[in-house]
């Protein structure tokens, strides 16, 4: 077992990925310059988070049209696990591997702070260790994570539980309240229709031990694992 994560100029944590993957997780993983335009060695991907190329137009937007998504593209549509992390996100929206967008915060301003989340499914290769239901803690550090979609879009989400993430309080209760980017409802976190793409505003290599104050982020990581030793 392989991951790749992909690096971009501006990308800032791609290292802290790395080392929970490698020392953490106990898999194998390399980080990737977004100049090499084959992955086919790579059982999964991740796209960390920063700010690839300044943000500059959108966050994302470059780098989410970069040759390298091609070949992210191709593992994707092989079944093989992407992970994208905050501005990964964003890089993924902007490829066309995830439906929406994310856009200034409410508060448009850099938010940076822990955060709980509900987990709404357990059902996908990046959340089978969660519990569906289960109240998770893991830190955000963004201003560009207010997710946004069409109706229609929405509606898929909720109807094939594609929402894997929402921002909630302690208890688990979803409000207006704790939600930090004015998300369309509360959502921090969303898979492809394939179920094998997952993008997320929260850092969950951030919160991957407990030195950290939380090691939930863990379970994304050690989910993404299993998933790859049991299809390929």
């Amino acid at each position: 077992m392989k991951i790749a994560i992909v690096q971009f100029g501006g990308t800032n944590c791609d290292l802290d990925v790395l080392h929970v993957l490698k020392e953490v997780i106990g898999v194998d993983a390399e980080t990737v310059w977004y100049k090499e335009e084959n992955l086919s060695d790579f059982d999964g991907v991740v796209v960390p988070g920063g700010f690839s190329y300044g943000d500059y137009l959108r966050a994302g937007a470059i780098a989410g049209r970069t040759p390298i998504m091609d070949s992210v593209k191709k593992l994707a549509a092989e079944g093989k696990p992407v992970l994208g992390i905050c501005n990964g996100f964003q890089v993924l929206t902007e490829a066309g591997l995830l439906k929406g967008a994310l856009t200034t915060n409410e508060y448009p301003k850099f938010r940076c702070h822990g955060s709980y989340l509900r987990v709404e499914t357990a059902d996908t290769p990046f959340t089978s260790k969660f519990r569906k239901g289960e109240v998770v803690r893991m830190p955000i550090a963004h201003m560009e994570g207010q997710f946004y979609a069409e109706e229609a879009t929405l509606a898929d989400l909720d109807d094939n539980e594609r929402v894997v993430f929402r921002y909630a309080d302690e208890a688990g209760k979803v409000t207006d309240e704790v939600n930090p980017n004015g998300s369309l409802e509360n959502i921090a976190g969303i898979v492809n229709e394939s179920r094998n793409v997952l993008g997320l505003m929260p850092h969950p290599e951030r919160a991957s031990e407990a030195v950290l104050g939380s090691d939930d982020g863990r379970k994304i990581f050690e989910s993404m694992a299993d998933y790859i030793t049991e299809k390929f």
